[in-house]
């Protein structure tokens, strides 16, 4: 049995599920990070797969990078977030950020 598109989008599509999970249950704001991370990654694969099995040009390769690009930004920019509220409540749940709105 060959490997096909829909095998790829089946997995894209459980690990798009299990990163929406984990941003929509976690308190932890790592956890947060990791699940965003996760759906991302989702992307990644349906862009990959998109670009095996559609048109077979490197549209989909390129976008691919982009969103790894992306995803480095977002962690170095997300881990200096934790840090900050880390230092200032002495916690990483998310939920102790509370006081933070005006």
């Amino acid at each position: 049995m060959a490997v096909g598109l829909a095998h790829y989008l089946i997995v894209s599509l459980i690990i798009f599920a299990l990163g929406l999970y984990c941003v929509l249950t976690r308190r932890n704001a790592i956890g947060i990070l990791m699940g965003v991370e996760l759906v991302l990654n989702s992307a990644n694969i349906n862009y990959l797969a998109f670009s095996r099995y559609g048109s077979g040009n490197y549209d989909g390769q390129v976008f691919a990078i982009f969103v790894i690009m992306l995803a480095a930004a977002e962690a170095a920019i997300g881990l200096a977030i934790v840090l900050g509220i880390y230092q200032t409540f002495q916690t990483i749940d998310v939920e102790a950020t509370e006081t933070l709105r005006g």
